[in-house]
């Protein structure tokens, strides 16, 4: 007698049947190897949904490793230069005074394919703290620091460098017309690939390193216009280096960096040109220490009268003419030369009103020479000259009686209000001429 069974047993043998008979044997032995095929690629897209145990360098090299994203020193080889140009002002472009829309217009027209943007006032805080906060670079010391610092000039000189490491480009000063187009800032004799930076000479005048006063900005680097890759660890460095400068200059001050006061050879020595410029000469000598070139040791002899431009440890260094023209001294041509790329206009550089420079009160700036040497051997010798008479002078003043007139040499070369006299000073001219002679007798 036949075992009871489900109604629905009859129905699954027949369907079952019914799939067999239409499903060939050799795709019935497959079925499973293509579930199993399956299943793992489903699960290989999903894998960053699952839960897994942490791994210790996750744990422990994570900071590590955002650390060695942020430093990040190398890798430019083989790369192009960003396809952007940057400047920075008061305002943004829609509020430019026709002096500088005229200017800054000139980097668009003749570089169409770049992206242009101005960091102004009151954007420039926020891409500090963008570029370098927690999200960034993740370095709070350079967030503080730029918004402790209240000169201008600093400020701008901070800027352009923490521009440049972040996002790279072009960087010029709102008041620097563009001549010709970017691509012309490296000659097609060079490979893009092979170059991290491009700058050019701005004063060569090497017979000056000892002058008192014109010594540290006789050799520079012009900064007013320049190109560099992301990253560069020189321009992090030159962050660095005038972040420490400020914090010595403040506590030598004995006030807060807000407040530090600051000469016109501070500020190129200290954030300026000389500043850039003595941070590129090192890292250019680090770079060949690490490549393990056999060299001498790279110093501003090797760009001295340079007539072509020359490539050292990566970085590009075009001849005065370049980016420098025009400026009456260190053989530096005129505009219409076909090696001229950009034109400085000067007219947005009035901080050193808020810098005073040296100024005899006599015989005024040595820079007014601009750096014809016969102007300043005089200006030095004048100026020697004069300090004898003054100390003459203060001597016999000590031995007069109180009441008397103050200064030999006040009385001799002022008008009762205050004006140099021009005969007066001629005569005063006679008068050191006569104590020169008789010093060197």
């Amino acid at each position: 007698m036949n075992s009871p069974m489900s109604p629905l047993s009859p129905r699954l043998a027949s369907s079952t049947a019914v799939l067999r008979n239409r499903v060939p044997t050799q795709l019935r032995r497959l079925i499973p190897i293509y579930a199993i095929c399956l299943c793992l690629i489903l699960l290989f897209l999903n894998a960053d949904i699952l839960p897994s145990s942490p791994k210790r360098s996750s744990l422990f090299n994570r900071r590590d490793e955002k650390a060695s994203s942020r430093n990040h020193m190398t890798g430019n080889e083989g790369t192009k230069f960003p396809r952007k140009i940057w400047q920075t002002w008061k305002t943004d472009p829609y509020s430019f005074e026709e002096r500088d829309f005229s200017t800054a217009k000139t980097w668009t027209i003749k570089n169409p394919d770049y992206r242009y943007e101005v960091l102004t006032d009151d954007n420039d805080l926020g891409y500090v703290e963008d570029k370098f906060g927690p999200n960034g670079f993740d370095r709070p010391d350079i967030v503080d620091m730029y918004r402790t610092v209240n000169a201008t000039i600093i400020k701008a000189d901070l800027l352009r460098y923490l521009i440049m490491y972040a996002e790279g480009g072009v960087y010029a000063d709102i008041d620097v017309e563009d001549l010709r187009p970017v691509h012309r800032f490296i000659p097609e004799r060079y490979d893009e690939q092979d170059i991290d930076m491009v700058i050019g000479v701005e004063i060569d005048q090497p017979q000056f390193q000892d002058h008192s006063i014109l010594g540290k900005k006789s050799q520079s680097f012009c900064q007013w216009t320049f190109m560099a890759k992301p990253r560069l660890p020189v321009m992090l460095r030159l962050v660095e280096n005038i972040m420490g400068w400020l914090n010595d200059i403040a506590e030598g001050q004995g006030v807060p960096v807000s407040e530090i006061v600051l000469s016109f050879d501070q500020v190129i020595s200290g954030t300026g040109p000389s500043a850039f410029t003595m941070a590129i000469l090192e890292y250019m000598n680090e770079q060949q220490k690490q490549q393990h070139q056999e060299s001498h040791t790279i110093t501003w002899d090797d760009f001295h009268d340079l007539d072509e431009s020359k490539v050292v440890s990566r970085i590009l260094v075009q001849n005065v003419e370049v980016f420098a023209a025009g400026q009456g001294h260190s053989d530096s041509g005129n505009h219409a030369s076909r090696g001229a790329l950009v034109k400085h206009h000067y007219h947005a550089s009035n901080w050193p009103s808020r810098h005073a420079r040296f100024a005899h009160p006599v015989y005024g700036e040595v820079e007014r020479c601009n750096w014809n040497p016969d102007c300043v051997r005089r200006w030095d010798e004048d100026v020697a000259a004069f300090g004898i008479l003054s100390l003459r002078s203060s001597r016999r003043r000590s031995r007069r009686p109180s009441g008397q007139s103050s200064s030999l040499f006040l009385r001799l070369l002022l008008h009762p209000w205050g004006v140099v006299c021009p005969r007066l000073l001629s005569r005063h001219r006679r008068r050191l001429s006569f104590l020169r002679r008789n010093r060197n007798q």
